[in-house]
């Protein structure tokens, strides 16, 4: 409790006091009996009230968070320096204090019927550059500035919110948007919209006192036939988004199949050409036992023979001729058989 308040009960209960002795004054009046005493006690009293009263009525104790406007009977209407936090003294009964807020406020604009500042649909309905209605949610966070409160005051009396917040800010809003076409608002140049809506809505509420603090766009919504036509839009793209992801995907699996075609006749020639050089190789060393083959006949004539008689049968008795003959003669068979000769 601040002294101008403690200061204003004490007078209240003085008063109070006050009367109860002039009551009681009375009644001993209307008995016949003396209050010689009883009103001196009432002066007394009544003395007593009036200085707390006055003192109670010149004293104005100002909190941290305010800052206070003196109007004053005794200068031009007020006084031209706003009184700064703690107790501050005033002329009594011819000088008041209005108290204004220097913390933060917001004012909220809204379609929501219960988060405006106005109950039911209070956004902000502006037109774009291509003639587009959008409605605007928005919100603006201010402060009164504490070395304007006078100027604030002369100005606005108080209503500063609904003469200066509420009206520059749906000005404002509408000029931002009318800068902007329907799609941008909502994607490219959404941030643009903001800085510019924030840069002239600063320097509104700085020419009447008030200061910036941000501003936060809510939401923006369409109307309902642009809303439609939005979404068949984003249908048919969706739909033709579809469309060139089969394409693509088909283009895919075909070039997926030529690569595997591809491999299979790269690897049929690898093949093939393996097998040629296989055979070339065969072929080479062939003709190299061939030549090797002739040059051991060519040196030993009797390496043929030999060969053919190394491949008879075992089992098979014969005789060789002399002088080339060709024919092999019979041996005298060991267990009575006859061997057939063999040319």
């Amino acid at each position: 409790m601040n002294v101008a308040v403690f200061l204003s009960a004490l007078s209240t209960i003085a008063w109070v006091g006050a009367l109860v002795v002039i009551g009681f004054s009375i009644m001993r009046a209307a008995r016949g009996q003396p209050v010689k005493a009883a009103s001196g006690l009432v002066i007394g009293i009544i003395v007593l009230a009036l200085v707390l009263t006055t003192a109670s009525a010149g004293l104005v104790f100002i909190q941290p968070t305010e800052r206070g406007v003196v109007i004053s009977a005794l200068v031009d209407g007020v006084r031209p320096e706003e009184l700064q936090p703690g107790l501050n003294w005033v002329v009594p009964f011819l000088e008041n204090v209005v108290t204004y807020p220097i913390t933060r406020q917001t004012y909220t604009m809204s379609i929501a019927p219960e988060e405006g500042a106005i109950r039911g649909d209070d956004s902000v309905e502006a037109r774009t550059s291509d003639g587009q209605i959008v409605r605007v949610d928005a919100s603006v966070i201010f402060s009164i500035d504490p070395d304007r409160v006078v100027e604030a005051h002369i100005k606005w009396q108080g209503a500063y919110i609904d003469n200066l917040v509420r009206t520059v800010s749906r000005g404002v809003i509408r000029d931002g948007v009318s800068q902007f076409g329907v799609e941008e608002v909502v994607t490219s140049q959404r941030f643009a919209l903001m800085d510019a809506i924030t840069e002239n809505l600063e320097e509104s509420l700085d020419e009447g006192g008030l200061i910036l603090h941000d501003f936060v766009l809510r939401n923006i919504a369409f109307s309902d036939e642009y809303a439609d036509s939005v979404e068949q839009k984003q249908i048919a793209e969706q739909r033709a988004q579809e469309a060139a992801f089969v394409v693509e995907q088909r283009a895919q699996e075909a070039e997926q199949a030529r690569q595997v075609a591809q491999g299979q006749a790269d690897a049929a020639v690898i093949e093939a050409s393996g097998r040629a050089k296989a055979r070339i190789i065969e072929a080479e060393a062939e003709q190299e036992a061939l030549l090797l083959i002739a040059e051991a006949l060519r040196d030993n004539p009797d390496l043929l023979s030999f060969e053919y008689i190394q491949k008879l049968s075992p089992g098979i008795q014969v005789m060789l001729v002399p002088n080339d003959n060709p024919y092999l003669l019979p041996l005298p068979s060991l267990d009575g058989n006859t061997v057939v000769p063999t040319q």
